[in-house]
């Protein structure tokens, strides 16, 4: 019961009320406090032409499917397009980065507001045929200042993955990557001018010469040779990629690949996305700056990698506090936990009680990221809990997930 004899209790009541409205709305608008926040925290629109080469089509509608899913999950919004009059300057300021799919604009206003947007600090990213030309000073801007290639040269066929170099590891859209990851089919363009040449572009990753040859068809195969891959210009917010056709069966109109097979080449993309869009990546949800330390749990033990040991697949287990890198986890803004350049990863993306959880390559899937939750340490994928089997506080325990119980063993204390 609400009590209003004494004068001043009515007033104070007010004010409390007031206070916690002010809390909850405060919560509700910090930085990835929360899921509607997440969802607006920035805005993509990509354009798309969709009418030539079944391989580009085929890339294009699966990327209209894979971008949504990746933004209700990494906190944007996507809108796609062919009409390319929405290439215009009214609409562009309702973007942080725009996509070129599988083309680029051709009326001169397009052209004029794409300019403008990117001059004044918009993000853009570009895939595959969206370089591609052969009359380069039909848009010099484009091709010669601010993609760098100039005329398309050769191209390899049929498309297959490559093993890619990750030649610059401080750019944000490159930072954890490996040194050498495994891309995607796609076919491969290569460019008439030599990008290394060029004192704007920052080469983030080439085809590692391990991959030669490249092709199946020995006329259209590269046996030698440096292929930059991805890129982006100094003078702009801007990333390329050379990937974006998939394998085709084209006498029957299906798709055999697809762009989004390597988790780190996704990786790569949705680092790249944050970067454009000019999100901290190094801010974690709830705003302060990254948390790197140990994880402490049952029988005030800590959650160790095995021996040490960085190969995908490690053991993660309880042991004996001991400040080696091996217990030292990052807590990223993307629900990552991260030790020794990988993640906490549940084996093979299992939802089943009991399924070990390991050390393996950040991928940005559900498997591996994690909501700190009444003590708790939630699984997206699976909606369970990073539990210490047994229960047991001995040196090796494994751990796993299991249903959220509130047990002890299953409460962990994050870094400060």
């Amino acid at each position: 019961m609400l009590r209003t004899s004494t004068a001043g209790s009515l007033p104070r009541m007010l004010t409390r009320l007031l206070a916690l409205c002010a809390l909850l709305l405060g919560l509700a608008a910090a930085p990835g406090s929360g899921t509607a926040q997440a969802a607006s925290a920035f805005k993509v629109i990509a354009f798309y032409n969709g009418t030539y080469d079944a391989a580009h089509i085929n890339f294009v509608q699966e990327a209209n499917r894979w971008f949504p899913q990746a933004g209700a999950q990494y906190g944007f919004t996507y809108t796609a397009t062919n009409n390319w009059d929405q290439l215009n300057t009214a609409n562009l300021k309702n973007y942080q980065v725009v996509l070129f799919l599988d083309d680029a604009p051709h009326s001169a206003a397009q052209r004029s507001a794409f300019q403008q947007y990117v001059q004044g600090g918009g993000g853009w990213m570009g895939f595959h045929v969206s370089a591609f030309t052969t009359d380069p000073g039909s848009w010099s801007w484009y091709y010669n200042d601010f993609l760098g290639t100039g005329s398309f040269k050769s191209n390899t066929w049929g498309p297959t993955s490559v093993t890619l170099r990750t030649e610059d590891r401080t750019h944000p859209a490159t930072s954890d990557l490996p040194a050498t990851f495994t891309s995607s089919v796609s076919e491969w363009y290569s460019w008439t001018k030599d990008l290394r040449q060029n004192p704007n572009i920052d080469i983030l990753a080439s085809i590692d010469p391990s991959s030669f040859p490249v092709g199946t068809d020995p006329n259209q195969s590269w046996y030698s040779g440096y292929y930059p891959i991805l890129w982006t210009n100094r003078a702009y917010r801007m990333l390329y990629a050379n990937f974006g056709h998939n394998a085709m069966d084209y006498g029957t109109n299906t798709g055999l690949s697809s762009t989004f097979a390597s988790d780190t080449q996704n990786r790569f993309v949705i680092n790249g996305l944050r970067w454009l869009a000019r999100v901290d990546t190094t801010t974690p949800p709830g705003g302060g700056t990254a948390r790197t330390g140990a994880i402490t749990g049952y029988g005030a033990k800590c959650v160790d990698v095995a021996a040490g040991s960085s190969a995908n697949g490690t053991a993660v287990q309880l042991y004996d506090c001991n400040g080696t890198t091996a217990q030292q986890w990052t807590v990223g803004s993307d629900g990552s936990l991260k030790a020794l350049g990988k993640c906490l990863d549940v084996t093979a993306a299992g939802t089943a009680n009991g399924t070990k959880v390991q050390l393996y390559d950040c991928n940005g899937t559900a498997a591996q990221k994690w909501t700190a939750s009444g003590g708790q340490l939630v699984n997206t994928g699976s909606g369970r809990c990073l539990d210490a089997t047994g229960p047991s506080s001995a040196n090796g325990t494994r751990l796993q997930i299991w249903d959220c119980t509130g047990g002890s063993n299953q409460k962990w204390t994050l870094p400060a």
